[in-house]
């Protein structure tokens, strides 16, 4: 049965640019290549997610601005539909400048994401969260993210940054993934994260082992070695990924396989050049649900 997928947060539009060294102050460098595709992380998990096989609804804010096109274009190629809650809005959606670091696969990215701008949950968004197997909120749109948590389905957490919303998704939350660099303000690691209500926290740390954590019970699930050629949005695909293994609902015992089912596909993605390169490799059909 296909999994029905909704994700909820952040679309960008992506400048990525493939570059031999990062500029200085006042210096400038010439890029290899540069492409243009709808990002954030709801997006690039979205796209993970129906590249292995999902039903996937994106929500977020794209509004009636040029740019706007992009990214729902981007999305309809890539078989992902879209609640979009500001349909009317005229203003430019959130563009991110990602710079990636040829030798290494390594990027930096300068984005205001979706500061500043109110979203509020429209109508048409209860209907979808009814009928979803699983949701992923990474919290960039506050009162999008919180009904979709009190929706009452599997709930995946991608949790990049702190964000104070945060205190109110996390208690529902089925699995919280977040990188070992993640800091909440008064706690003292993300192994933590648990005692805000969370069933489950799954920690990454680059091509370290992830680290997870239940009831009663906590381990390790390898990062096997690849060629990094680009890891820019490999934490999205991720929780792409995790959040289809996720869906239905997740029971303890097996945590450790989503998770390692969500660390193949991420190492699939970091062995290719551009946001959507990944998703032309022949191994994703295997991976397929």
């Amino acid at each position: 049965m296909t999994a029905r997928v909704v994700c909820v947060g952040l679309a960008t539009v992506d400048l990525i640019q493939r570059v031999d060294r990062i500029p200085d102050v006042d210096d400038k460098v010439e890029a290899g290549s540069a492409e243009l595709a709808a990002g954030g992380p709801a997006t690039n998990a979205a796209i993970t997610a129906a590249a292995l096989g999902a039903e996937v609804t994106l929500v977020s804010a794209v509004g009636a601005h040029a740019l706007g096109a992009l990214i729902r274009d981007d999305l309809a190629t890539y078989g992902v539909g879209l609640l979009d809650a500001t349909p009317t809005a005229t203003a430019v959606p959130p563009v991110s400048a990602v710079t990636v670091l040829a030798g290494t696969g390594g990027r930096s990215i300068v984005s205001r994401n979706a500061r500043g701008t109110e979203v509020p949950a429209p109508p048409e968004l209860a209907p979808v969260l009814a009928r979803a197997d699983v949701v992923l909120v990474d919290g960039h749109h506050p009162a999008l993210a919180v009904t979709a948590a009190r929706a009452g389905r599997p709930l995946v957490v991608d949790a990049g940054s702190w964000r104070p919303v945060f205190a109110d998704i996390l208690p529902h939350a089925d699995v919280v993934a977040c990188s070992a660099t993640f800091h909440h303000p008064d706690l003292p690691g993300p192994a933590a994260i648990r005692g805000l209500g969370a069933r489950h926290v799954a920690v990454t740390d680059g091509p370290g082992p992830v680290r997870w954590f239940t009831a009663g019970a906590s381990g390790e699930v390898p990062v096997p070695p690849v060629m990094v050629v680009d890891t820019a949005g490999a934490g999205d695909v991720f929780h792409g990924a995790l959040a289809v293994a996720a869906a239905g609902g997740l029971p303890p015992a097996e945590l450790p396989a989503a998770l390692a089912y969500a660390v193949t596909v991420a190492g699939i993605r970091v062995g290719h050049a551009g946001p959507r390169t990944w998703l032309a490799d022949p191994r994703l059909a295997e991976l397929r649900r």
